[in-house]
């Protein structure tokens, strides 16, 4: 099980990071371009994918994953922070922020998973 605080932490181990506030979600960026969203009333999180990785997570545990919106090449996916553990949940937020990252900083990072 995975809270908030999990999930903030894991993202701020992330290269280039900025978050914003808009009142009711939180939005997280890497070089101007969003990867991310964190609503705390619900304790969920918005994390951009691939088309393919969405529709198996959805498929897999339709309990903890929803389709959010598709855009282009990309599936974003609701994830319930209570049905993931924390190790699984900073692989999705890596991928999140690899996906959408500049080749330098994921070429900087290697494939080091937040921890």
């Amino acid at each position: 099980m995975s809270t908030i605080a999990d999930f903030l932490d894991l993202v701020g181990q992330l290269p280039g990071v900025r978050g914003s506030d808009h009142g009711r979600y939180h939005r997280f960026r890497v070089a101007s371009h969003t990867f991310g969203y964190l609503w705390e009333p619900t304790a969920t999180v918005g994390l951009k994918q691939t088309l393919d990785e969405q529709l198996a997570l959805v498929a897999e545990r339709p309990e903890v994953f929803e389709v959010q919106f598709t855009a282009g090449a990309f599936g974003w996916v609701v994830v319930h922070l209570d049905g993931v553990a924390r190790d699984e949940l900073a692989e999705l937020t890596f991928e999140a922020w690899r996906l959408t990252a500049p080749a330098a900083l994921v070429t900087e990072r290697a494939d080091r998973l937040p921890s």
